[in-house]
């Protein structure tokens, strides 16, 4: 029945999903720690202006993908498709600003209804960091740090590239916008329809088109490394001696740009060829204007957010499962026993995995199932000597042990 399916663009995290996702958001969690970033959640649904300022309501994502609700009150609400929004709005409306710097980690779903592909959804679930109150290049380069120490522990820092480049300041930034004005006016009429809107509004989303035509005409546009200032530059060169003393490698991508207008300096992308079109794992910059944006008082800001369903498709190693014991009582006064017993196992620390009805068979066939390390069969005659039979469930061996004693024997099996 097509209503007992997964909406499209979602699926379910079965166990072996949840613990490739788990491993991503707990490596992240410890190697953000290491760095001072400490963990916020915030809702996963915004007044939509929240998103409107931020993105801006000419972008695709305001225009083309946000899940946005009427309330009965009558205020908009957005799922949030991403969430540096909603961590300065939590600043901001906290009055937090005081104690600034602020060092920030998050984990969970973002929204954005696109078409599906490999390693995209429209629920999908993201880590991130965000470094407020900064406005030294020491802040792009300790988020970068923090971003390949987290690929890093996931064992992908052979396999991952960094990409690097800067938007300069504002006035940098205003002197490039008009270079590409006056390049694509001069090639309106072979621009897409999207790209042609965008030359009036944002002409730098231009060069994220991917109509092929307009990639066709940004391969000859001006770079906007002609176009940076003295402050610009020093500030950049100030970012790759910091990644140079930490043996942080990177390629300098002169394409490489963020749309709005409150990014600055600093843009980066951590990228892979193993997955197809969607190469970037995690992407980040400076983004100086957007507490301004938002209402608050100026305040610098930079960081990055990484995709956890395409991370996950990275990883190598991922630990099983744990694997439990298998407590198997034959009988009903073995039956009451092993309730009892299960309970004193699990809170001295084990896993324990009681059935509910079956002969010996039946339970033992269980036992394999769920890869138990070991069975722990109670039937009359155990219960007699008060023990348990401890079977070892990879070599075949068994022994009779004492109850008392059970927890001492199977402490080698955890």
């Amino acid at each position: 029945m097509a209503d007992m399916q997964p909406v499209r663009g979602t699926r379910d995290l079965l166990p072996e999903d949840m613990r490739r996702h788990r491993e991503v958001v707990e490596r992240a969690r410890e190697m953000a720690l290491r760095y001072g970033y400490q963990e916020i959640a915030t809702p996963i649904f915004e007044f939509t202006e929240v998103f409107k300022r931020t993105l801006g309501d000419t972008s695709d994502i305001v225009t083309k993908e946000m899940y946005t609700f009427a309330m009965k009150e009558g205020e908009q609400i957005t799922l949030r498709p991403e969430n540096t929004a909603g961590v300065v709005r939590a600043m901001l409306s906290n009055g937090l600003r005081q104690e600034l710097p602020l060092k920030y980690f998050y984990a969970g779903p973002m929204f954005r209804h696109e078409r599906p592909q490999k390693g995209r959804f429209r629920q999908f679930h993201q880590i991130g960091v965000e470094l407020l109150g900064v406005p030294e290049p020491a802040g792009d380069v300790e988020v970068i740090a923090v971003g390949q120490a987290v690929l890093e522990a996931l064992g992908l820092g052979g396999r991952i590239t960094l990409e690097l480049n800067t938007l300069g300041d504002p006035d940098s930034r205003q002197a490039y916008r008009q270079a590409l004005v006056d390049y694509f006016s001069d090639h309106r009429e072979a621009l897409s329809e999207d790209s042609r809107d965008r030359l009036e509004r944002n002409p730098l989303r231009i060069l994220d088109s991917k109509d092929e035509g307009d990639r066709r005409l940004v391969a000859g546009a001006p770079l906007f490394g002609d176009y940076l200032n003295e402050e610009s530059l020093a500030f950049f060169a100030e970012v790759r001696e910091g990644l140079d003393a930490l043996g942080i490698g990177y390629e300098l991508n002169p394409r490489l740009v963020r749309g709005l207008d409150y990014y600055c300096h600093t843009a980066f992308e951590f990228t892979t060829t193993e997955l197809g079109a969607q190469s970037a794992v995690m992407a980040g910059g400076r983004y100086d204007g957007l507490v301004e944006t938002m209402g608050g008082q100026p305040t610098p800001g930079v960081g990055w957010a990484a995709g956890i369903e395409r991370l996950s498709m990275l990883v190598e190693g991922v630990p099983d499962a744990p694997r439990p014991l298998a407590l198997v009582p034959l009988g009903e006064a073995a039956e009451a026993r092993a309730l009892l017993l299960a309970e004193e196992l699990r809170r001295g620390g084990f896993a324990v995995d009681l059935g509910y009805s079956g002969n010996m068979k039946k339970r033992m066939k269980r036992a394999n199932k769920i890869a138990a390390r070991a069975a722990v069969i109670l039937g009359e005659d155990e219960l007699a000597q008060s023990a348990a039979m401890v079977r070892d469930l990879d070599s075949g061996e068994q022994e009779l042990v004492p109850l008392d004693k059970l927890a001492d024997s199977l402490a080698r099996f955890s």
